[in-house]
């Protein structure tokens, strides 16, 4: 990211901190390519045919972000990681909808790669991968913040530690307990990479 864009993301957070709301707006504008990134990676393992389009996800997470007016925001990976859990909702509401229509059911498997990539071929995926994330917010609700910044907003371990005042090491462990945790709960037998 140029050093002009960021000069630019500061300015638009001190002005959103400040109460401009059409802050938010310009905020949006500078990382719009951030999150349709993400929103990429999300529907890339979808099934072909998917009726929400990368674009079609920002666009539905940029209105739930332009309605917050009581977050403190905290910066870019602030941000971004408000965006990612947006997103994250919109498929959750997505395939419960969907699964709804259907009446369909049964457990899936559901590999957490390092990569990533989340790995969902059917909605129930996706709502497997939510109630096991709820599940593990109600044992440890840092783990789960975590997977949730990670495996969803696909930030780093350096952005999750920053965006969380921790250490990496910190951020390292608990990933790696949390991703066990979660591949034990999906019935998933291989190993996360």
């Amino acid at each position: 990211m140029a050093t002009t864009d960021l000069a630019q993301i500061t300015k638009a957070m001190d002005k959103l901190a400040a109460g401009d709301r059409s802050a938010a707006e310009q905020l949006f504008a500078l990382l719009y390519d951030s999150f349709r990134d993400l929103a990429a990676r999300y529907l890339k393992s979808e099934k072909p045919g998917h009726t929400l389009s990368p674009t079609a996800l920002v666009h539905e997470a940029y209105l739930k972000l332009v309605d917050q007016s009581r977050v403190d925001w905290q910066g870019r990976t602030h941000f971004l990681a408000v965006g990612a859990q947006a997103m994250r909702r919109i498929l959750v509401d997505h395939a419960r909808g969907r699964k709804r229509a259907k009446r369909g059911g049964g457990r899936i498997r559901i590999q957490l790669a390092e990569g990533l990539a989340l790995s969902v071929q059917r909605d129930e995926d996706v709502l497997a991968v939510d109630e096991a994330l709820a599940k593990l917010a109600k044992l440890d609700s840092r783990q789960a913040t975590i997977v949730e910044l990670r495996f969803f907003g696909g930030l780093s371990v350096a952005e999750v530690a920053e965006f969380l005042g921790l250490s990496k090491r910190t951020i390292e462990g608990e990933w790696t307990i949390a991703r066990a945790w979660l591949r034990r709960e999906l019935g998933g037998d291989s190993p996360a990479s």
